[in-house]
């Protein structure tokens, strides 16, 4: 087989599930036989226009602009107060301030969510999410959520466009020049924090610089400063290092422009990109000889990222065994997925964020500048078990909320009434139009439509038989609701569902 070569326009409703999965969030049945009736190669062309309706930004940061002011004006000298007075409105404004940050971080994930889960441009939001995994960084350091909805902004305009220009972009990014200490970094003490990372995490990748190359581009990034009520960057001449550095084997009185430019003209730089860029789509560990091809055609690009999206996703190595159901969802796209599958709203914003805390991935507060590990480091004993207990909450078969909301729960007090309530608020799938009464009479019919929904393949003949067997065993007179439940919660309880 010829190295990312592409394959036929035919193709099964297997393979665009798995495109859909990949490239997006999944989606419904009807979601999956739309994009299969494109046909491959319009399909993949569909994902890439990125074309279709925003929804408003959230509404946020207002409270803690306001605040951020009342503390400049209480540091300004003429103010009157006196030292105890001073002091007693610090401690007040800054309690006001970790509350407005804590509600608007809640707001912030909230909208996010909500747009991976309705957004009419799937791989554009796929892409977002990815640059917020590369170019980490957590409103847990940041402190500031409106930053962080302006660099998911900037993710989202270069989402699948031009690397070297998103990459120019991310030097002067509030939330990441808060995040790795550039806000402050001048020609007398260059900070080496974004330098290093720079290269490290962003571009090249291990063994492809020295620690003098980190040094001298440090000093390159001196200069930019940031305005911390409004978040405007500027660079100031007097505080950048003017003179003469030697990067990655070239000298110059380089800026940070200059910097990214040397960067991004050394090989290693595509191809850590587009390795980087085909695992989160296809599978991990691709060989040196894939990567080599990959990362020029990113090169001969221009880092344009399109051609290289379009030679993955037209390649018969995306659809190989290998790729095809062999990644374990992350938790932000387990239950985007199961939500999209289910034809339900995502559940209410404090109780997903207590799922996606308990399951390991908060958007907006990776753990580290290196981002989250994905793969297996999704699954343990305890993570399998919570998405079990998910699933039931959101099919409404069951689900202990202690295990759903973890160690809220404690703090909650949940009683029984509060358990009840919490219920209520998830909407119920509408299993009339899931398991039509019809499909009811007939559970091995039942079985396969729905091993069609939240599988995307036939299953294998040892889990048809259990859960037939299953629905059997449940159908009784009438195969209630309940039982369509009971039936889906027991599919979505399977090793068999974590991957994708």
């Amino acid at each position: 087989m010829e190295l990312m070569a592409n394959i036929s326009d035919t193709w099964t409703l297997e393979e665009a599930a798995h495109l859909l999965n990949r490239a997006g969030f999944g989606g419904s049945p009807d979601d999956i036989e739309s994009l299969h009736r494109r046909g491959r190669r319009a399909a993949v062309e569909w994902l890439l226009t990125e074309e279709g309706s925003s929804p408003p930004a959230p509404k946020m940061g207002g409270k803690q602009r306001e605040l951020f002011a009342d503390l400049q004006e209480l540091r300004s000298p003429g103010n009157g107060l006196s030292a105890a007075e001073r002091d007693r409105q610090r401690t007040e404004i800054q309690r006001k301030l970790a509350r407005a940050r804590r509600e608007d971080s809640l707001i912030l994930l909230t909208w996010w969510m909500e747009r991976m889960r309705t957004t009419g441009t799937p791989l554009q939001e796929k892409m977002v999410f990815f640059w917020h995994d590369h170019f980490a960084s957590s409103t847990q350091k940041v402190r500031r959520p409106d930053f962080m909805f302006r660099q998911n902004e900037l993710f989202r305009k270069h989402a699948t466009g031009n690397f070297g220009a998103l990459v120019k972009q991310v030097v002067t990014d509030p939330a990441m020049m808060l995040y790795l200490d550039s806000a402050q970094s001048n020609k007398k003490k260059p900070n080496e924090n974004f330098a290093r990372e720079l290269l490290e995490l962003f571009t090249l990748g291990v063994g492809n610089y020295t620690e003098d190359d980190i040094k001298e581009a440090a000093r390159a990034f001196t200069g930019y400063r940031l305005n911390r009520v409004n978040g405007e960057v500027t660079h100031r001449a007097r505080a950048w290092d003017e003179g003469e550095k030697q990067v990655l084997g070239a000298k110059g009185a380089f800026d940070g422009d200059a910097v990214v430019e040397l960067i991004l003209k050394r090989e290693a730089c595509a191809g850590f990109i587009a390795k980087k860029v085909f695992e989160y789509f296809a599978y991990e560990n691709p060989s040196p000889q894939m990567v080599a091809v990959l990362g020029a055609c990113l090169k001969e690009g221009d880092y344009a990222l399109k051609p290289l999206l379009r030679t993955i996703f037209l390649s018969e190595e995306f659809y190989s065994p290998e790729a095809m159901r062999t990644r374990i969802k992350s938790p932000v796209e387990f239950l985007i997925m199961l939500c999209k599958q289910l034809e339900v709203p995502l559940p209410p914003d404090r109780v997903m964020f207590q799922i996606l805390e308990q399951l390991g991935q908060v958007p907006f507060l990776p753990p580290n500048v290196a981002g989250w590990d994905w793969g297996k480091a999704w699954i343990n004993t305890n993570t399998l078990i919570t998405r079990y207990h998910v699933a039931g909450l959101l099919t409404g078969a069951g689900g202990d909320l202690k295990m759903v909301m973890g160690s809220q729960a404690n703090k909650m007090k949940l009683s029984n009434a509060a358990k009840r309530f919490l219920r209520a608020k998830v909407t119920k799938p509408d299993y009339e139009r899931i398991a039509p009464r019809e499909l009811r009479e007939d559970p091995a019919k039942l079985v396969s439509a729905l091993g069609e929904r939240f599988f995307h393949y036939p299953l294998q003949e040892k889990d048809r038989k259990a859960f037939v067997a299953y629905a059997e065993s449940k159908k009784g007179v009438i195969f209630t609701n309940t039982e369509v439940a009971e039936l889906i919660h027991l599919m979505l309880s399977t090793p068999s569902y974590q991957l994708a």
